[in-house]
């Protein structure tokens, strides 16, 4: 997990802890970690492990996929692998440092910014099923071959 995304789960944490008017030992007790390792997730010094962070979830009465959502962070596991854009980004030689980081900052902006939607399936159509909506008389509803 990134740094900024560690600050911005540490901080949706320690906002609900004090929401539940919990004190920061009472809380560690009842997510079963200790109190200074809360304290260096509260203020982004560690990401918690998926196992830790059920146990703060839980202690919270919410689910951890609701802690990454409401801190605006992928949930481990959630992107396959670099991505293809920031790699390219990375590789073209004709870009100075400073516009490779600008073009990154803006990408991961928009990321962050846009709904997370469900990966589609390969044999999914390309439009997202759009040529559904043609009427049945409508020439262009089947692209593809009657038989």
């Amino acid at each position: 997990m990134a740094n900024r995304s560690a600050v911005a789960l540490g901080e949706i944490i320690r906002q609900q802890r004090e929401l539940a008017e919990l004190s920061m030992r009472q809380f560690a007790q009842l997510a079963g970690i200790s109190n200074p390792y809360l304290s260096q997730i509260e203020r982004g010094l560690r990401a918690p492990s998926e196992q830790v962070l059920e146990g703060i979830a839980g202690a919270l009465k919410l689910s951890s996929e609701a802690l990454y959502d409401q801190a605006g962070v992928a949930r481990p596991g959630e992107r396959e692998g670099p991505s293809a854009v920031l790699d390219a980004i990375a590789g073209d030689e004709r870009l100075t440092a400073r516009q490779r980081s600008a073009l990154k900052e803006v990408y991961e902006a928009f990321v962050a910014a846009s709904p997370r939607q469900p990966r589609r399936r390969a044999d999914a159509t390309a439009d997202g099923g759009a040529a559904d909506a043609h009427p049945a008389g409508d020439p262009g509803a089947d692209a593809g071959p009657t038989g």
